[in-house]
């Protein structure tokens, strides 16, 4: 077992429970947030990751229990609509799940990483953020200000050494999106736009995820890994 505590935020299910999973099998003792208090692996806590005050009493629990090493920032959301119809309030919402929780998050988790000596917050961004998506504006624009928020900390915080990584996944089968990819039409068009012939698991994500911490690079830190199979570089 590793010594101090790992926090997955959005560890109930999917990306979120997989990683946690994959951490807890590798030996880490993993933490782990939902709105619901239900995660995939150990002990829970309740956490609503677009409340500020909540990720502040959530990060105090979690460090009074022993030393906080790592973080990943995985809780998000994906909402689809028209540019033409997005309300001011829905981009908001938008950023506020996916990408000022990342700041506040790392925020509050910082001392607590630099205290033990160091640690490594890996984001769960998106290979959206350098595409141009149909109904996709407010997603695409969180998940690229999740890249640009990975490299400012990495920079701010190396001197701590605390390093930040971005894990920016393509099309991963989950069990919320399984019916939709399973339909023979988005099958055929993912297997044209994806080189490798088709969507990636939950598992693909959580075992880059679990090799960054445990193989703790000390030179990587800033950087956006694209897990996407192709797609994002495919012409």
């Amino acid at each position: 077992m590793h010594d101090g505590q790992i926090i997955v935020t959005g560890a109930q299910r999917g990306i979120g429970a997989a990683i946690a999973l994959e951490l807890k099998a590798r030996g880490f003792n993993v933490v782990g947030t939902s709105r619901s208090g239900e995660t995939a692996v150990g002990r829970g806590h309740t956490c609503d990751v677009t409340e500020e005050a909540a990720i502040q009493q959530t990060i105090k629990a979690i460090a009074a229990q022993g030393p906080i090493i790592g973080l990943v920032n995985n809780a998000g959301l994906h909402a689809t609509q028209p540019a033409a119809d997005l309300s001011a309030a829905a981009f908001e919402t938008i950023m506020r799940t996916n990408a000022t929780s990342v700041v506040v998050t790392s925020r509050e988790v910082y001392p607590h990483l630099k205290a033990a000596g160091g640690g490594m917050i890996v984001n769960i961004g998106s290979f959206f953020d350098k595409l141009g998506v149909p109904e996709n504006t407010g997603y695409c624009a969180s998940k690229a200000a999740v890249a640009a928020i990975t490299r400012c900390l990495a920079v701010e915080w190396a001197s701590d050494k605390i390093r930040v990584m971005n894990v920016a996944p393509g099309y991963i089968e989950t069990d919320l999106n399984h019916d939709f990819l399973a339909k023979d039409k988005v099958r055929a068009w993912l297997s044209r736009r994806i080189p490798v012939g088709s969507a990636g698991k939950p598992e693909d994500v959580a075992r880059v995820v679990a090799g960054l911490f445990r193989d703790d690079v000390g030179f990587l830190t800033g950087e956006t890994i694209y897990l996407d199979g192709g797609q994002g570089m495919n012409h």
